[in-house]
């Protein structure tokens, strides 16, 4: 039951950004000698009973009754193999949270540590400990700066003996100077006690709250910075670059004077994910000269860059990584906000940034909680797909989503890119996806749609130009607004399309030269051979392949690869089986099938057109998208996936 408790305890905090970030924090319960604690790298919000670590009290309780090396490095390796072997039997697979030790000295059955930016405010304040000492008085411990692992534990062993000796008691919490709290008590009814104390006594004194309203920012500046960005930090591999604006972030990006409270980091956790400085840009600025000058100063590029009167982006290897970076630099100006009311910053001092910058169980924790699974075939690409809320486009959406592509869902019909963002956040992770509404026929809807990717992901990789109409007809029958329809859409909106993703891909190729970026249309078979009584379609696509031959001819020097796959009958799609508006329908209402006298005799005609016998599937589509993006030799195709129907010449 207690074990039920612990969960519910940790899952309910875990989830109340107020108190816990990113999914940080530990927590704890100790029962019949055993402490069940929190995983290293699981996440609170989500942790379930099975992911806490089977702990024999003894043993962590003889580490502290032990001599270690005085070393740093020395001391910490042989504690953590001490802290190791405490692991029940069964439970070696686990790595048990940093702070275990410390959890273990209280004698209390839960303990719940956690790092609320407003208790932040004073454990990061000048006048941390006296404020500490008039707000909770006997209930608390103020722990000075210590350096954290077993260090902390020991320090803490012995203030927490000396509050028992002086009060008769235990403490009820703990507030570690520039690091966060720690509550403790034997029933979730005490813990939740104390929390709404601390946090209400803080809310009281600390006065005036951040400020992270929305604000209105130069977007075209921060889409012409994201990209280069993104390429310096990525080197060889991959990256994300997520931008941030608000109101209070223009207040500290104002200039370099009102940048100084953020310059040096508060807690080891903002240095495990943000490093311990962000970089600077002001107006005028070279990009590549202070990342490569970052690089060079401090042996590895920057988490944070922050742009004068704009905004800061936040760089990772992942969508995921930038996100937590992107959180845990707001965090940062919240502490600096909240500090305010307790005499200003004290942030880490060099000594104890370097320590955790080079803490082995730091480095795991952060290397536990940002990875991810094996590679895939799209893995790191950031990529459009237009048309994508529903039919074909939604199943190529769902198809490079499967491929680890981060995915902008752009469709006319908002609310079903919404959906799709949504299903694919829930099959992919928070924040691989995210809706744009987009006519493609109109300018300023497409600019918006490249601008959505650009600064949700830091740039583009791959467009596909998947949105289409097909109204059929013969010239009898087609209406010149109708004929104007099909071309704006298919012709007009790949044109747009391109010119517009083709921007952040330029200046990606400027940064980093030896990439190669993706434009794909997704054609038709009827913009290779004629459509008998379909020719505004079939025209529409014989004009995509011109484009991308001509695309393809003036977008490879700024390593953009330009082709059109061309499927041929997805029998199975409601492009074709939408029993009012599909093809098959309109086909027979038509009479484009001679001898037709049902649906069903449509369907046949057209799969008896096709040599292998059935038409084509969106997996045969995906695949195809999958074969032009990863080789590396082939521009301006037109690339049947029709079954044999039509053949290359």
């Amino acid at each position: 039951m207690s074990i039920s408790q612990l969960v519910e305890m940790s899952n309910r905090y875990g989830r109340n950004e107020e108190v816990v970030l990113a999914g940080g924090g530990n927590t704890s319960f100790k029962e019949g000698g055993v402490m069940f604690v929190k995983g290293s790298g699981t996440s609170l919000a989500e942790i379930t009973a099975e992911q806490f670590v089977k702990m024999d009290m003894g043993k962590l309780s003889a580490m502290l009754k032990k001599e270690y090396p005085a070393e740093d490095a020395a001391r910490e390796a042989a504690a953590l193999e001490d802290m190791m072997a405490a692991r029940l039997p069964g439970e070696e697979s686990k790595r048990p949270s940093v702070e275990a030790i410390l959890h273990a000295i209280f004698p209390q059955k839960f303990v719940l540590h956690t790092h609320p930016a407003i208790i932040n405010g004073l454990s990061c304040g000048k006048n941390g400990a006296e404020a500490c000492r008039e707000l909770f008085g006997g209930k608390a411990v103020w722990v000075p700066l210590t350096k954290p692992g077993y260090i902390l534990a020991v320090v803490c062993g012995q203030l927490f003996d000396e509050h028992r000796k002086a009060a008769g008691k235990f403490p009820d919490m703990a507030i570690l100077q520039n690091h966060g709290l720690f509550v403790a008590a034997d029933t979730l009814e005490e813990i939740d006690a104390l929390m709404d104390e601390i946090m209400g006594k803080m809310k009281a004194r600390a006065g005036k709250a951040p400020d992270f309203s929305d604000v209105r920012f130069d977007a075209d500046e921060a889409c012409g910075i994201a990209p280069a960005l993104r390429m310096l930090y990525a080197g060889e591999g991959d990256a994300c670059a997520v931008f941030c604006a608000n109101a209070q972030t223009l207040e500290f990006v104002g200039d370099e004077q009102a940048m100084r409270d953020l310059m040096a980091p508060f807690t080891p956790d903002h240095i495990v994910y943000c490093k311990h400085t962000p970089l600077f840009i002001a107006g005028g600025d070279d990009y590549r000269e202070k990342f490569d000058g970052y690089i060079k100063e401090h042996g590895f590029p920057p988490k944070i860059v922050a742009v004068q009167g704009l905004g800061f982006f936040a760089l990772g290897k992942t969508k995921k990584e930038a996100d937590i970076a992107r959180l845990l630099f707001l965090d940062a100006m919240k502490v600096a906000v909240y500090a305010r009311a307790f005499g200003g910053v004290n942030p880490l001092p060099g000594d104890f940034v370097d320590f955790i910058l080079n803490w082995e169980a730091e480095n795991y924790r952060q290397k536990a909680s940002l990875s991810g699974t094996g590679p895939k075939r799209l893995a790191g690409k950031i990529a459009i797909v237009t048309g994508g809320a529903q039919g074909f486009g939604k199943g190529i959406a769902e198809a490079m989503s499967a491929q680890g592509a981060y995915i902008v869902v752009a469709d006319l019909n908002l609310d079903g890119a919404n959906a799709l963002a949504g299903e694919l956040e829930r099959a992919g992770g928070p924040g691989c996806a995210v809706a744009a509404k987009a006519d493609v026929s109109d300018e300023d809807s497409v600019r918006a749609m490249v601008r959505t990717a650009v600064l949700s992901f830091g740039g583009l990789d791959i467009l596909v130009s998947n949105a289409g109409i097909l109204i059929a007809g013969s010239l009898d029958e087609i209406t010149k607004e109708k004929f104007e329809l099909v071309t704006s859409v298919n012709y007009t909106g790949y044109f747009l399309c391109a010119k517009h993703a083709s921007v952040p891909m330029r200046l990606q190729h400027q940064y980093c030269p030896g990439r190669l970026f993706d434009i794909i249309e997704i054609n038709s078979k009827s913009g290779l051979a004629g459509s008998n009584k379909n020719f505004a379609y079939a025209g529409s696509k014989f004009g995509g392949v011109g484009l991308t031959q001509s695309f393809a001819l003036e977008l490879i020097e700024h390593g953009i690869k330009v082709n059109a796959i061309c499927p041929g009958n997805l029998l199975d799609g409601p492009l074709w089986s939408d029993p009012e508006k599909g093809l098959f329908k309109q086909y027979f209402d038509t009479g484009k099938v001679a001898g037709a006298k049902s649906v069903a005799d449509v369907r046949k005609f057209y799969e008896s057109k096709v040599p292998m016998g059935r038409g084509c599937t969106i997996d045969d589509v995906a695949r195809a998208i999958f074969y032009v993006v990863e080789q590396q030799y082939e521009t301006g195709q037109a690339l049947p996936v029709t079954g044999g129907q039509v053949m290359l010449k």
